[in-house]
């Protein structure tokens, strides 16, 4: 036991340390130079594409065997929005201080690229199943991307192999058991301190009926096929967002008086607090090195941009251009990031958990309680309960998305009947997230979470040229109204279907 913790410290390490994020923020700054700083200098337009098309373009269904372009975004959001929004920022200022708020959003920025670019790739190497279904992720276009460039076509395909591989072990992990493990403590411990439990088969009563219950109202929406989760993500997700930000905003005008020094703090430690004060020394510089991969990882492990797995969800879309799909990508890393882990943020940095001054957490402090403390140090027993619920939500939520990326890479290994049995077993085994207490599990899973980047970004760095090709022929052809042929597929089939719904005025 003490060599396989040794191993996979060592492999967390290499995922989810320096090399890790160096990779994923090298991605990201590349793709933001290729696509000339699009986030920013197209910033009005593509708000326009996304949330300002909520209420009319952004919900036509123009193709039979596809969402809504909003559909498919809530259904992406109903795993990327999750307990990292909650859990993932308060770990992040335990570690990093006020200043990690500071990297949490350039990641954030840097990832609104990546996305970008994996939704772009993967609508652009996406194709129909044996249902008529849409079928597209990193697993087509490291197959059929890197797999086309020379010399390459073995290492295409082992790389979409091992992509798949990865994600379906981590969707048993990072997107089922901890989910529903977090769920469960949570209600444990919020209504039923102090309460005989009573055993049933050596483990808790209360821990397996909220199995139970967890385990009914998944099946009822996992076996209803992929549009039930759809439609059910669809009224989740406003709702808990809505909700949660509503909570936030309540709590930050509770303490109006202390945003301003809330920000101060954000921006003055964001190297971190030490640094400031005792010059260039080995201690100042580790705690900075700390702030910013804090800051850095739980921003990526909140949106997930580099891990390639909502641009699975995305392919489902009825859009035919990439790059608008790609909008939605930039959109779905922004309100995850910017605006729901920072309301988060402005919480905790507001209670009396966090001394200003320092950028630092109180003593005593644990990223376990932070935000239920500082929610309840506000509104008391209520703010406690209202955390218990959000991250039910969240979590929830987080674990439907994954049940749906886990059955997709299922169906690109063994087929579309072995991703149906796939989906009876991500059921079944929330009862043993719900009972089981082994950190080892969790930390594996977060391990194969981490590594899922690594062909991913692969393929996103050996197909930059062909994002920047696609993004120019858009912007040329939509922005700036050049008559030219659009590129939408990479087989000829598709390219054909596509480019005639687009003259006739398809999305």
């Amino acid at each position: 036991m003490d060599t396989i913790i040794k191993i996979n410290d060592a492999v967390n390490g290499f995922a989810w340390g320096t090399f890790g994020l160096t990779l994923l923020l090298g991605t990201g700054a590349l793709c933001t130079v290729i696509t000339g700083f699009f986030q920013i200098t197209h910033i009005r337009y593509w708000i326009s594409k996304t949330f300002g098309s909520i209420k009319d373009e952004a919900r036509i269904v123009n193709d039979a065997g596809a969402l809504s372009q909003y559909r498919t975004f809530c259904t992406a959001l109903c795993a990327t929005v999750g307990t990292g929004n909650i859990a993932g920022v308060a770990s992040a200022i335990c570690v990093g201080g006020a200043g990690a708020v500071f990297w949490m959003w350039v990641a954030a920025l840097l990832g609104m690229m990546v996305k970008y670019s994996e939704n772009v790739l993967g609508i652009y190497y996406r194709r129909r199943n044996v249902e008529g279904a849409w079928s597209g992720g990193p697993m087509y276009y490291l197959q059929d991307g890197v797999g086309s460039l020379k010399h390459c076509k073995v290492f295409g395909k082992v790389l979409g192999v091992i992509f798949c591989v990865l994600t379906m072990v981590a969707s048993f992990g990072i997107g089922n058991m901890i989910q529903i493990n977090k769920i469960t403590v949570n209600v444990e411990e919020t209504f039923f301190a102090g309460v005989d439990k009573g055993t049933l088969f050596g483990f808790s009563r209360v821990n397996l009926t909220i199995g139970v219950v967890l385990m009914i109202a998944a099946a009822m929406i996992i076996f209803g096929g992929f549009r039930r989760v759809a439609a059910a993500s669809e009224k989740l997700i406003p709702f808990m967002s809505i909700v949660y930000i509503v909570g936030c905003l309540v709590v930050a005008a509770m303490h109006f008086t202390k945003l301003p020094d809330v920000f101060l703090s954000i921006f003055k430690f964001a190297l971190g607090p030490e640094a400031l004060k005792g010059g260039i020394t080995g201690t100042a510089i580790q705690v900075a090195v700390n702030t910013i991969k804090s800051g850095c990882k739980r921003g990526i492990f909140s949106n997930e941009a580099g891990l390639g797995s909502s641009v699975i969800v995305h392919c489902n879309t009825c859009a035919r251009e990439p790059v608008k799909q790609g909008l939605w990508g930039m959109a779905e890393v922004f309100l995850d990031t910017i605006v729901i882990c920072t309301m988060t943020a402005i919480v905790v940095l507001s209670s009396d958990a966090v001394d200003l001054k320092t950028g630092m957490v109180l003593e005593g402090t644990s990223d376990a309680t932070l935000v239920a403390k500082a929610f309840g140090d506000s509104l008391g027993r209520p703010g406690e309960w209202f955390v218990v619920f959000a991250i039910t939500l969240f979590a929830f939520s987080t674990f439907i998305g994954w049940s749906y990326y886990g059955a997709k890479v299922t169906e690109y290994l063994l087929g579309v009947k072995i991703a149906r049995i796939y989906r009876v077993i991500f059921v079944a085994i929330i009862i043993w997230g719900s009972v089981t207490e082994s950190s080892l599990a969790w930390e594996i899973s977060d391990t194969f979470n981490g590594l899922m980047m690594i062909p991913n970004l692969i393929g996103v760095i050996a197909l930059s040229p062909l994002v920047r090709k696609l993004t120019r022929n858009y912007i040329d052809r939509r922005m700036k109204g050049k008559d030219i042929a659009p590129m939408l597929s990479f087989d000829p089939d598709i390219q054909r279907d596509a480019q005639k719904a687009v003259k006739k005025g398809a999305y």
